[in-house]
């Protein structure tokens, strides 16, 4: 008797259990759905995201696309529609960020990962797709509003734009010199400020122009100029390479050669001034 009152309460409390775990949310996972598109297509992005039918859901808008990205891309590019969605998934400390795209014709993977780096986004698997091909430039917007809302945590306004400027012209610049020409000389000269610490338009320039012809890049004044004007925004906010490290797992070795590389920057006469204080601090200790 007292078996079967047994066995009967355990399958009360596995049924009750089933019933709490099955409609507990996922709080760890937020969709970010363009804002114009059908209710077709949007079930045909929570279908290809694979998610449970009451997983959190927000929405971009075109006016938020053109808030960040106006300034930096042609409209034709930005459209009159937000059609990108992404899926964005709160990891653990120390996974770093992932990031897989669909039907996305003018961001890159690498190039949503390197612009929510510098947003503060960290440790988050991302996933941007589209019903039909777009450019994608609504999806970096979802991607920190969705990093917002499962953190609780706002971003500064002077990231989101930074960052949006980060995306915008590093795809730009794709476009001139080639895709992965392009990420590498940005993200090679974003690292080497960040870890020098070097904030002088001056200096700036002289690492990227470095940098550039470290790869076998040419660029023109109109690009170091556009270059710059980007680097000398990166290097206001706080940013920490062991965190970048952290965050780009697969190349934290490649991170390492950059920041051990010793680009002269100094002008003549700094040089001779260092010269000097060197000479000076030998004398007198």
């Amino acid at each position: 008797m007292k078996k079967k009152i047994l066995v009967f309460v355990l399958m009360i409390v596995l049924v009750f259990s089933s019933i709490v775990f099955g409609d507990e949310k996922n709080e760890d996972i937020v969709v970010a759905l363009g804002k114009n598109l059908s209710v077709e297509q949007r079930g045909e992005m929570l279908n290809f995201f694979d998610v449970a039918k009451d997983v959190k859901i927000i929405e971009v808008s075109n006016e938020e696309e053109r808030e960040y990205l106006g300034k930096f891309i042609d409209e034709k590019l930005i459209g009159t529609r937000a059609i990108s969605s992404v899926y964005v998934e709160k990891l653990p400390e120390g996974e770093g960020i992932t990031v897989e795209s669909h039907n996305i014709t003018w961001v890159t993977n690498d190039m949503y990962r390197n612009a929510s780096i510098t947003a503060g986004v960290k440790d988050a698997k991302i996933i941007v797709s589209s019903p039909v091909k777009v450019s994608g430039t609504a999806a970096l917007t979802g991607v920190i509003k969705a990093f917002e809302d499962i953190t609780g945590e706002k971003i500064p306004e002077k990231e989101k734009e930074i960052a949006s400027e980060e995306i915008a012209k590093t795809a730009k610049l794709g476009n001139e010199i080639g895709q992965e020409k392009a990420e590498e000389l940005i993200n090679n000269i974003k690292i080497y400020i960040i870890d020098n610490n070097i904030k002088n338009k001056g200096t700036i320039e002289k690492v990227a122009e470095q940098m550039a012809k470290d790869l076998g890049i040419e660029l023109t004044r109109e690009q170091i100029d556009q270059i710059v004007s980007l680097m000398k925004n990166i290097s206001k906010l706080n940013l920490d390479i062991e965190q970048i490290k952290g965050q780009l797992k697969d190349i934290s070795g490649k991170i390492d050669k950059i920041t051990e590389q010793n680009i002269e920057v100094k002008s003549i006469l700094e040089r001779i001034l260092d010269a000097i204080v060197n000479f000076f601090n030998r004398i007198f200790g």
